[in-house]
């Protein structure tokens, strides 16, 4: 069952923390060299190193890569009324939270007739990456399509997997949500071959090369976004799952035992952790996970998650303490239950999404809160953040200066040309008064 980590002797740096925070051991550099080999074969051989790859690893080789629009018309046709009602739900409400995070162009005067517009660009063409797994996500298909469309993205192209149980097409359920938000440009291909075929394109099969790749997936997928970034954009390294809980003496033990479970049956390397001042609460927590993880559906799943060196109840001395350790961590989904929620916030600097009170699991913001559950992993909140509007956009300044600007700036940018030992670069603002 679960560790325990007793940190309320200690008072750890930022530093020692890091080295205390219970993070599975997977070989980073072992996944970079195979995502490695699986992008170059895309690179030189396309398709048919895409359809290996599928033969390989998904046990099926689809009749084809690029799903047809009929199919994707008839799994809209053939979707549960109740699945379909839900994702147009989630549609609805991710849309409307996606809108508030488009910024409003500002222009800056900085003078007569001196002007800095800040105007904000969609990318052009993006490549949206959809798990298919142990799980099927609809959900991704609408955290990963709305914003970009919120955004004003013109050519959106989403992969998935290929299904053994569904002859080598995507899952229905998958095509059925990208049908939903008018997506037509569906593949069926996964993991890291799938990242290189959205950076470098597939011609043989209609597949352009991306600006922006987005998504979840596996610590391949990971290390393969990791590869080709700089030849397109990536939102983060969204592997696998993580939820941190800081909670207090007051937090219900059985509910935050579903919650640690709710994020374990991801995978078994997903990450359940507990940060408490309480050790009544953790012993209460660790008795109700025995119970919760032994009669849920994936049982032997969420077993071997909790059971991981990367999932832990956390001891610690104060609540302080208990938002440094989080902070530390930078977990993708912070939960915090505690007395005063909000006084715990307000200490919290990293976290991919945070779900204050009980009232809010982290299930909510998986399907329905309206925010996006495409979150970086890893640590990695200390510098990303979650998926949005803003991911598919790029800010652009544009200077409008007229003559009696200019030449109010004049000698500065010369003295500073000189300075710089580029003179050239004077000499071209002095060009323009040449006749004066």
């Amino acid at each position: 069952m679960i560790q325990i980590i007793d940190l309320r002797d200690i008072q750890p740096n930022r530093v020692d923390l890091a080295e205390l925070i219970p993070r599975s051991q997977s070989d980073f550099s072992v996944a970079t060299d195979v995502a490695k080999g699986l992008i170059d074969a895309v690179r030189e051989r396309g398709e048919a190193a895409l359809l290996e790859q599928a033969e390989r690893l998904d046990g099926v080789r689809p009749a084809r890569i690029r799903i047809h629009a009929e199919e994707i018309g008839r799994a809209v046709n053939a979707l549960d009324p109740a699945v379909r009602e839900a994702i147009e739900e989630a549609i609805r409400r991710v849309t409307v939270a996606s809108q508030a995070q488009l910024p409003t162009p500002v222009v800056t005067r900085l003078g007569e007739g001196a002007e800095v517009i800040q105007r904000w660009q969609p990318v052009k063409r993006v490549g949206l990456y959809v798990p298919g797994g142990k799980a099927v996500y609809p959900s991704s298909v609408v955290m990963n399509v709305v914003p970009a469309q919120v955004a004003g993205v013109s050519s959106i192209a989403l992969a998935s997997p290929a299904q053994k149980q569904f002859d080598g097409s995507v899952h229905p359920t998958i095509l059925a949500a990208a049908g939903l938000l008018g997506v037509d440009e569906v593949y069926a291909m996964g993991g890291a071959g799938a990242v290189g075929a959205f950076a470098y394109g597939v011609p043989s099969i209609g597949l352009d090369p991306v600006h922006v790749i987005t998504g979840p997936g596996n610590i391949y997928v990971a290390a393969a976004k990791r590869l080709v970034r700089g030849v397109t954009g990536i939102d983060s390294e969204a592997g696998p799952t993580e939820i941190l809980v800081i909670a207090d003496a007051t937090a219900n033990a059985r509910l935050i035992a579903a919650d640690l479970v709710s994020q374990a049956e991801h995978d078994e390397v997903a990450a359940a952790v507990l940060v408490t001042d309480s050790p009544e609460l953790a012993e209460r927590v660790r008795e109700e996970l025995v119970t919760v993880a032994a009669s849920t559906h994936h049982a032997a799943r969420v077993a071997e998650a909790l059971a991981g060196q990367q999932s832990a109840i956390v001891l610690v001395a104060d609540l302080s303490a208990a938002a440094a350790f989080s902070n530390a961590y930078g977990p993708e989904h912070l939960e915090i239950q505690t007395a005063e929620p909000g006084a715990v916030l307000d200490l919290i600097d990293s976290a991919g999404a945070i779900f204050l009170g009980e009232n809010s699991p982290v299930s909510l913001g998986d399907y329905l809160a309206g925010s996006n559950h495409v979150l970086p992993t890893g640590g990695q909140s200390h510098f990303s953040s979650g998926l949005g509007a803003y991911t598919f956009l790029r800010p652009q300044q544009i200077v409008k200066y007229d003559r009696p600007a200019l030449q109010e700036v004049r000698e500065r940018i010369v003295a500073l040309s000189s300075a710089e030992d580029l003179p050239a670069h004077g000499d071209a603002v002095t060009a323009r008064f040449s006749d004066s």
